[in-house]
């Protein structure tokens, strides 16, 4: 798979629509030092120094618009499989829709966008060299690793969840797979300030919910806050 290497860049992302505008269809990915202006999910802004992970998989795919959301598991799933070579995997875990954490902490940001006919750009964050001072939440970083060791397990491992994800026909292998790496099924989280007990994954993805007064909801969206957001 080809890959444009930038030194800095605003957003990955962004860098991907401007290919596809004059003419990118992908597979490709493009990583970047550092990036100026890099956000994560619902607008947030993701601290992008050098010495961390920056790219984007600008992926073309026949599925359906409704199914381009569950890119985000797929690449959390590589993301997992990726620093399972550098981390004990009892101290990795999944958060939906898509944070990574390690011992707990954030160690990830994911970003699935789709920006064109057939494309998606799906960017991924990974903190290597440093963590992001002033969050809200928890944060790690992982250790005895180097941005080119993370790419190279990176690449092969997106492309494995690639294939099993086929356009969303083996999104149900996906699924099983996330929530055998989730280690909050069937613990007490808030999504959207609504507490409750996380059940797992639905058949299209969305997150549901066991209230407490034993109601069933379903998600599609949400900010979900898991024991890792608090601060010690």
């Amino acid at each position: 798979m080809r890959i444009l290497r930038l030194p800095t860049v605003d957003s990955t992302n962004l860098e991907a629509k401007r290919l596809v505008e004059q003419g990118e269809r992908g597979p490709l990915w493009i990583v970047s030092e550092e990036q100026t202006a890099g956000k994560g999910r619902l607008g947030r802004q993701w601290v992008s120094k050098p010495g961390n992970f920056y790219g984007t998989l600008l992926w073309p795919t026949d599925a359906p618009q409704m199914k381009i959301s569950q890119l985000s598991f797929v690449a959390a799933l590589a993301v997992h499989a990726t620093a399972s070579d550098f981390a004990s995997t009892n101290e990795l875990s999944l958060k939906w829709p898509n944070d990574c954490l390690l011992d707990g902490a954030k160690f990830c940001g994911i970003l699935c966008e789709g920006i064109g006919d057939g494309l998606v750009a799906l960017g991924i964050g990974i903190n290597i060299a440093h963590v992001p001072d002033h969050l809200p939440y928890r944060a790690s970083k992982l250790s005895n690793a180097t941005v080119e060791s993370v790419f190279e397990k990176l690449r092969l491992n997106i492309s494995n969840s690639l294939s099993i994800w086929n356009d969303g026909s083996g999104f149900d292998t996906i699924r099983r797979q996330w929530m055998a790496c989730c280690s909050h099924v069937g613990q007490q989280v808030n999504v959207d300030g609504i507490p409750g007990k996380f059940t797992g994954l639905a058949a299209d993805g969305s997150l549901l919910l066991q209230t407490e007064r034993g109601e069933t909801k379903q998600f599609y969206a949400g900010d979900v806050k898991v024991g890792y957001q608090a601060k010690p």
